[in-house]
């Protein structure tokens, strides 16, 4: 669904661990890393919307995490009209969020990135608080900086005092010029597997043994299904516009 305003209600996720360190997970067979988030459903609220896509996307039940904060009002981002269907252009024009920042109570190993038939992740690993922009793809960069600034508040305090590590309050200089369209890698189309220190990966069964990759999906649709819009790069299935619009 969507708001008269063309955005679809959905919501992101901070996962933190005992130190501070957030969830950073690589979209499946792509080079790009990002946070968990979905849409909201007809009839869903959006903290049980976070506890559904919290499972369906990390595989963990509200029992192993606490919710420490959210943001007080909806972010929103424009997908660039390149990236949408042509029969939804005109009428969707992105995504409006509620960011949950929660705490794993559990272990790092009741993640399950496999929850379901639909991954989102191939890989992941703990990074610290002000992740890299530069993976995130563009037009997403901007509510990222200022979802992590807000929640950076609700940090929790550590045995030293600190939030953190001595976590700054504050986002990077860098951060500013790269949310607003600074510097980034080119997607790559081939799949290699160079991930960083302390990732995790769990094997896509989509991909052929020893890694190669079949093609990417193309682009964003009104619905969640992929269909040939002409473009090269595939975004998140909650990228997507609705056919009901509010």
């Amino acid at each position: 669904m969507l708001d008269r305003d063309g955005y679809r209600p959905n919501v992101g996720i901070v996962l933190l661990n005992q130190k501070n360190q957030v969830f950073w997970g690589k979209r499946i067979r792509t080079h790009s890393w990002q946070f968990p988030q979905g849409g909201i459903d007809r009839g869903e609220s959006p903290e049980q919307a976070m506890f559904r896509e919290l499972y369906e996307e990390l595989g963990l039940k509200p029992e192993f995490v606490r919710v420490v904060g959210r943001t007080r009002d909806w972010l929103r981002y424009d997908v660039p009209e390149r990236y949408i269907r042509r029969d939804a252009r005109g009428f969707y024009k992105g995504q409006k969020q509620i960011w949950y920042l929660l705490q794993l109570t559990g272990h790092d190993w009741d993640l399950n990135l496999r929850a379901t038939n639909h991954p989102e992740f191939d890989a992941w690993r703990w990074n610290d608080y002000w992740v890299p922009l530069d993976v995130v793809v563009e037009f997403k960069r901007g509510v990222y900086q200022m979802a992590l600034t807000e929640l950076a508040r609700y940090l929790p305090r550590l045995g030293d005092g600190l939030r953190g590590k001595g976590v700054p309050m504050r986002p990077p200089p860098s951060y500013a010029q790269v949310a607003a369209g600074g510097r980034q890698e080119p997607l790559r189309r081939s799949f290699t597997m160079e991930l960083p220190p302390g990732a995790s990966f769990d094997p896509d069964p989509h991909t052929n043994e020893g890694g190669e990759d079949k093609p990417l999906p193309r682009l964003i649709d009104v619905q969640d299904d992929a269909h040939d819009s002409g473009g090269d790069i595939e975004l998140h299935d909650d990228d997507t516009a609705a056919h009901e619009a509010h």
